[in-house]
């Protein structure tokens, strides 16, 4: 879905960067900024600012930096459209469409209402078995049988689904409501169209999603009843094939392990996080998907599933295998962990500890390993058959592996394993002699193209000066005449290009802070050295107030004033090289000079 740049621009202007990171990080007024702890790496002290009147959040700790959207992307792992749209939700705002027609518009638009709606049924319905589960003795029991604190218990959400058919009556007063049943709560029987609940007699963990809306739920027998596990079905809100229990609660603690644990079970995700590995998540009752994976990218560069040791334990692995070969490039690390088959995390966590098993994480298979193990599996390598079938498995796993220095040793190392050799192998898998590269894209359009004259150091001094000014919150720009704009304007590239854009964007839009100006800009040119002025803000101490950078109209009319002497200045110099015979020598010399008085008065007077 391609979205329009001048929405994205207008969006940032209209979004309060405090009030969204605010909602995640607790943060404290310290004159024009706000600051708090980094929530994207563990600290002590804050070195977290946030500056409202640039939309723009920067960590002097860990260098991470960016806007509203970006925010959201990091530190709730949404996607960039996910980000947009949900961040256009909060704003009232709907995003635009231009590729799709008005139906199909309409019907996204039903879609997400809908989504919201189950989604309300389904939080309805968590403060209901939170609820029974106080006043269930045997719930209470298997839960402090597993280790269960009740503080875990409150983060997970935990709760308890009654023995009657139709507990949720009593939450519910209008029991034959659809949403119920689309919503996965209520089961229809298809025969005589009676209704009763769909959980009965479980222990209940609330399915959240990245933003920490309950989506589902998963439930377990307290006896030998079976299904021993039973999640919610697929609906609007939920696919199994995209969730995974206990990210919501993991997000921020996977920054401070440096990993990802993807265990087997929703038991498994709360029992490691009271053992002390809370940065686990579990697949919901299905073989990993390279959706999981790519969510799992969004948080974290380092993955370690985890499995039984026994056959079926292998044969998960492998599915997660061919899940995350497609995001495996050469900045992270998958690896596969194999616990003794009488053992789970949490069975083994009791038995050996916490630092055997981090060990165990620690040596766990890499995913380079991992392939190579799979592909001979069952394979004899002493025998040409065996190693000619090893290269049958292999070739479409190291097919799925994105370009990279990963996947050519890889290549490397698949050829000497079937003693085939590197340029036989490729002959036989078909490899093109050369990868083809794409074109570069079409350069952009520079904004006030054309024939400029030289200016002085100066002169470019000041224009950085203003440009900064003018990048923190455009409204500035507005503070200059016509001829100021002029001048500017045509200045050398890429600093004449920028002030054109500013031009043509105030026009466009008004004033707008940094954080929508760099996302207009982006791909332009003149992007760069935009950016580079506006990390001069970064590199100030957070508590270090710089003066100069204020946004104020003398500083900006003090700088435009010293670009024009410098011009005044540079046109005298220019009209004292004509001949003494031209007559027009004496007038342009004279006009010039009145000229430079009158901008030398208003020097005066500005810094009077």
């Amino acid at each position: 879905m391609a979205i329009p740049q001048s929405f994205i621009q207008d969006l940032l202007a209209r979004a309060d960067v405090v009030e969204i990171v605010g909602r995640s990080v607790q943060l404290k007024k310290t004159g024009a900024n706000f600051a708090g702890l980094c929530p994207f790496h563990a600290e002590k002290s804050p070195s977290f600012t946030v500056s409202p009147s640039k939309q723009f959040y920067h960590c002097f700790g860990c260098g991470k930096n960016g806007n509203a959207i970006s925010f959201l992307m990091e530190h709730a792992g949404m996607g960039f459209v996910e980000a947009v749209k949900d961040l256009a939700g909060q704003y009232g705002l709907e995003v635009p469409e231009d590729d799709t027609s008005p139906q199909e518009r309409e019907r996204a638009a039903q879609q997400r209402q809908k989504q919201a709606t189950l989604s309300d049924v389904l939080e309805k319905a968590g403060p209901a078995y939170r609820k029974h589960l106080k006043g269930s003795p045997r719930a209470i029991a298997y839960f402090k049988g597993r280790g269960v604190s009740g503080e875990i218990a409150k983060a997970f959400g935990l709760g308890y689904a009654p023995e009657g058919w139709r507990s949720l009556a009593s939450v519910f007063p209008d029991y034959d409501d659809p949403l119920l049943a689309e919503s996965g709560l209520v089961i229809v029987n298809e025969e005589d169209d009676k209704r009763y609940d769909r959980f009965r007699d479980r222990v209940m963990f609330p399915i959240r999603n990245v933003k920490g809306e309950c989506i589902g739920f998963g439930g377990r027998v307290l006896g030998d009843e079976k299904p021993k596990y039973l999640n919610s079905p697929e609906t609007p809100v939920f696919s199994k094939g995209r969730e995974l229990y206990g990210l919501y609660e993991a997000r921020n603690h996977l920054r401070e392990f440096g990993y990802v644990l993807v265990t087997e079970g929703y038991m498994d995700v709360v029992a490691l996080a009271q053992l002390g590995f809370p940065n686990a998540v579990a697949t919901l009752g299905t073989a990993c998907t390279p959706e999981h994976v790519h969510k799992l990218f969004r948080f974290t560069d380092s993955v370690v599933f985890s499995f039984d040791g026994d056959a079926a334990g292998r044969r998960a692995a492998r599915k997660a295998l061919e899940g995350a070969l497609p995001y495996a490039t050469d900045v992270r690390t998958v690896k596969f962990l194999f616990l003794p088959p009488e053992h789970d995390p949490d069975s083994f966590i009791r038995e050996h500890g916490r630092d055997e098993f981090q060990r165990y994480v620690r040596q766990a298979v890499p995913l380079s390993v991992f392939l190579v193990e799979a592909a001979s599996a069952d394979c004899d390598m002493a025998t040409a058959e065996g190693r000619s079938r090893m290269l049958a498995a292999a070739h479409p796993l190291w097919m799925l592996l994105p370009d990279g220095a990963l996947k050519r040793q890889l290549f490397t190392e698949i050829a000497e394993r079937s003693q085939v050799g590197s340029r036989e192998l490729a002959g036989l898998w078909r490899l093109p002699r050369s990868e083809g590269r794409s074109r570069p894209k079409a350069e952009q359009r520079a904004y006030g193209a054309g024939v400029r004259q030289p200016v002085k150091p100066k002169t470019v001094a000041f224009a950085e000066t203003i440009a900064r000014l003018v990048l923190r919150h455009s409204k500035a720009w507005e503070l200059l005449t016509g001829p100021d704009h002029e001048v500017l304007c045509g200045l050398q590239p890429p600093l004449g290009d920028l002030f054109s854009w500013i031009d043509a964007t105030s026009h466009e839009h008004g004033g707008q802070p940094w954080a929508a100006l760099q996302a207009g800009m982006e791909g332009q040119p003149f992007a760069a050295r935009a950016g580079a002025l506006m990390d001069y803000d970064a590199s100030q101490p957070l508590r270090g107030a710089v003066e100069d950078i204020d946004t104020t109209e003398r500083d900006v009319r003090l700088s435009i004033l010293e670009i024009h002497l410098d011009l005044a200045a540079s046109a005298i110099e220019e009209a004292g090289r004509l001949p003494q015979s031209d007559p027009a020598r004496h007038e342009r010399l004279l006009a010039l000079s009145r000229r430079q008085q009158q901008l030398m008065q208003q020097k005066r007077e500005l810094r009077s």
